[in-house]
């Protein structure tokens, strides 16, 4: 594929994927009559089935991406760019902020908003952390070793990780960022943001060096 069919395939794809976080979030919201628990478990399974959809139509195109995380293991790997991978992750935001606003649009809701649900302290940044290591370990790990199971791995695993992890799992720098701008169930605090990002950061760093030792193949004379 071109790299502007790529971009393109990033843009579109991480932003169907947000309008799906963000939208069955105001659904699942309104239909809870106020059951945090209910409008969670709506939000999950839309996100983990959505997920496995998006992999499935983009993933042939772009590698499916959605996640300057996985792009930046795809550049530790030494398998794109420098320059690729900025493109990549310029097109993953663009698309996550276009899905936030086609959600409220959807949901006649006011279009520019900034989300005041502070998800603050330690905890998350380790939740972050942990849920991050384990998506780019589900994502390795099943590359290396049965590729065609990766989009509903990953589905799974995120529709798990919503719900074990205490920052439901964003583990995704440019989704953090993007639902920042949604004052509605899905989103986050601007000023929560920095330590969500930190927390990816580290959990990416950790299942590379992790999992590049656990399934490099021995050599053996």
């Amino acid at each position: 594929m071109t790299l502007s069919r790529r971009i393109v395939a990033e843009v579109v794809g991480t932003a169907m994927l947000l309008a799906i976080i963000v939208g069955s979030g105001i659904m699942g919201e309104r239909l809870a009559g106020g059951n945090d628990a209910v409008a969670l478990l709506g939000n999950t399974m839309a996100t983990g089935a959505g997920l496995v959809v998006l992999i499935h139509m983009f993933g042939p195109i772009s590698g499916a991406h959605f996640n300057p995380a996985v792009t930046l293991v795809v550049l530790l790997k030494r398998e794109t760019t420098a320059r690729v991978a900025i493109l990549y992750a310029g097109a993953q935001l663009a698309g996550a902020i276009l899905g936030v606003w086609t959600a409220h649009a959807m949901f006649a809701e006011p279009i520019l908003q900034i989300s005041g649900k502070a998800r603050d302290g330690l905890s998350q940044g380790l939740a972050e952390s942990v849920a991050t290591f384990g998506l780019i370990g589900t994502i390795l790990s099943t590359q290396r070793n049965r590729p065609g199971v990766t989009p509903a791995a990953v589905g799974l695993y995120i529709t798990a990780a919503y719900w074990f992890t205490a920052s439901t799992s964003f583990a995704n720098p440019a989704v953090t960022i993007a639902r920042s701008l949604s004052n509605s169930f899905a989103g986050i605090a601007p000023a929560s943001i920095a330590l969500f990002i930190a927390g990816q950061l580290v959990g990416t760093l950790a299942a590379v060096a992790f999992f590049g030792w656990l399934l490099r193949e021995e050599s053996h004379p």
